[in-house]
Formats: C-alpha cells, structure tokens, sequence
C-alpha cells in the first residue's frame, strides 16, 4: 500500500493559527488522546499533572533559537532575506536566501557595519552556503542584527523574542522553536519534579527541512534535512534506568522523538552520542524508546503529523483533528497542545470509536 501525502491533508479555518503565544504560558488548551481505550479528554495544560506519575521521564530539547532571519543587501542596493538554517563550521552556514536570483556564488551582501558575508556554494535543492565577516564573537553580533524566524504564518510581530524560546532553552542553533515545550514555565516544571518525574535534556537544532511541506505524492519519495543532535551520558542513563525499570518515556516534542528514535537500540536503550539525522518516522513505525508523547497541533501533510500517526495510526489523528477543529483549538506553533498516552493495542483485535468526553 503507497502512503500518500494526501491522506495527511486536513481542512483548517484560518482564525484557528494561533498568533500570539497564550500568556501565561501553561494557560494553553491541552487535549488529551488515551490510545487504549481511545478516549479524548479537554484540559488545560497545567492540568497534564494529572497525567504523569513518579516515575516519569520527560525528555525534553534543551536547543534555543537564534535570531537566524537577517536582511541584507546587494552591492546594488538590492534586498535580500538569509534564514541560517545549519552551522557548517565556524564561519560558514546553510541558509535559504530569497531571492536567490541575485544570489549566485561569489556575491557579497551586507548586513550591517559589522556583519556581511559572501554566497560560497549552491546545494542541489537550492539552499546556498553562505562565509560571513565579522570582528568579535559570532553569537554576539548576530545577536544585534538578526531576527527571531518566526514561521510564515504567524502575522501578528511577537513583542517578547523570548516567548519563542522554551524556558529551558541553552544552546544557540535551531532555526525553529521546539514548540510543544512553550507551554511549560518553571513553576511547572518545578511541580513536575516535585512530583518524582524525572526530565532529561537532549539537543536536537531544528532546521526548516522538519517543517516544509512534502512535495511527493508517494511519501516514500519524501527525503528529509539533516538536523544535528546530542544525546550526553547523564540523558542515557536517566532513560535506561527508566527503560530498565519499566517505567514511561514521555517526548515533549516531536524533536525529542526524532533524536530518541535516532539513538536508541532495537530495546529502547541509549548510548551517549552526537551526529545528524534524517529520520523519518511515519506509519507504520515501531516506536523504540517513546511511550507517550506531548505535542502541537501540526501542518497539513507535514513529517510531523506522519511521525504522530505513527504513534496511533493516521485514521485515528485525523479524526483527533477533526474533533480538534470542531473544539476550535488553536493550531501550530503558538497553539495549543496535545498528548498522548496509553498502550499501543493492536486495534485489529478490538476496534474501537474514538469517544470524545468534552
């Protein structure tokens, strides 16, 4: 059976993207999916306490983004958009440059008095690898002439960069927020702790490739971007004591997912590591190490509504969806979240409907 992009595609009302980031920030809807008995529950997120027991590791992207979206200009005064998407080495990185006409290899571009930079090769799908000048350190003055990259279908300007940062966030790379981890301020999380969850910190730098739509029909022929991750010891011992044990891993987000995925043996454990993946996780996927997973509501015929089919199946998350829309969530990045939970039953054994108890 071909997997088509098609049957991931959903309708959504436009008043339903999410502008602005709920304040505060645990004030968010959470709608939560029980696989086992497929129920559905209407919550809100500070409520997902409720859900989590001692015992618990939450894994959770510790990567912060960069204010990765400069404008700069031509020789000629021409103006030119570069989001930094992937650090190659210490001064050079791969961006999307629009347009990127006026981009071939060799053009300079200014940013500013203190930062400019030259286009130093094109990839086959287009992105250019961009040389930057500069004095100082690079953070520091990007820092001063870059700008939060917020997705395309956010209008309204954010007035706090740092709301588009997790409260968590430590080290500069992602191109995007991993944004199922907005919704929790330390006083949750502090909560969470006290409550005999453990959290543990890997590093997945988000790039664009995990959130464009995909353009084959045949999902199969869908190829992702490569994304840098680390998994440190102190995170490997935290999940294979906890796999050991018996106990639940629970990814915030579906970043957390991928680099867990990634890493993990076909029994779940973990060895420290680093390096880049191109996982793609869609239906049907045996999930190794992840047994819940708390997460946004995602594009239409996107990777990251696949890799949440998978932890279900596609007709169950559509139908999710489509109660979701009906329940006027809002949806994506700034939205509001979801999270899944219970066995992974083989429903050809016992099909259910799912029941929504809102």
């Amino acid at each position: 059976m071909i997997l088509k992009k098609s049957d991931f595609d959903y309708d959504l009302p436009e008043e339903l993207i999410a502008q602005t980031p709920a304040e505060p920030r645990d004030s968010s809807r959470l709608l939560v999916y029980r696989r086992d008995t497929k129920e559905i529950e209407h919550r809100i997120f500070r409520e997902i306490t409720e859900y989590l027991k001692a015992g618990d590791v939450l894994v959770v992207n510790r990567t912060r983004v960069l204010p990765a979206r400069l404008f700069a200009q031509t020789e000629h005064g021409g103006r030119v958009e570069v989001l930094l998407l992937k650090r190659l080495n210490l001064d050079e990185w791969e961006a999307l440059v629009r347009p990127g006409k006026k981009c071939r290899i060799g053009t300079r571009l200014t940013v500013n008095g203190e930062l400019s930079l030259e286009i130093t090769g094109i990839t086959d799908s287009g992105e250019r690898h961009v040389k930057f000048f500069y004095e100082g350190a690079f953070e520091d003055v990007l820092s001063r002439a870059g700008n939060m990259p917020l997705p395309p279908y956010i209008h309204e300007k954010l007035k706090n960069p740092e709301r588009y940062q997790t409260v968590y966030s430590k080290e500069n790379g992602s191109a995007a927020a991993p944004t199922a981890g907005l919704h929790f301020t330390p006083e949750l999380l502090e909560k969470i702790r006290g409550m005999g969850v453990e959290i543990a910190e890997v590093l997945l730098h988000v790039g664009l490739g995990t959130f464009r739509p995909v353009k084959e029909e045949n999902v199969l022929d869908h190829k992702m971007h490569s994304e840098y991750y680390e998994v440190s010891g102190e995170a490997a011992e935290i999940v294979n004591r906890a796999k050991r044990e018996g106990r639940r891993i629970i990814a915030v987000g579906t970043t957390s997912v991928r680099t867990l995925e990634t890493v993990a043996d076909e029994n779940g454990f973990l060895q420290p590591c680093k390096g880049n993946t191109e996982i793609f996780i869609y239906p049907p996927y045996r999930f190794k190490c992840v047994d819940a997973l708390i997460t946004n509501f995602h594009l239409p015929e996107s990777t990251l509504l696949m890799l949440v089919s998978a932890l279900c199946s596609r007709e169950e998350v559509m139908k999710i969806y489509e109660i979701a829309v009906k329940e006027k969530y809002r949806f994506f990045s700034f939205g509001d979240a979801m999270l899944i939970v219970g066995r992974s039953d083989d429903d050809k054994e016992k099909p259910q409907d799912i029941v929504d108890k809102g």
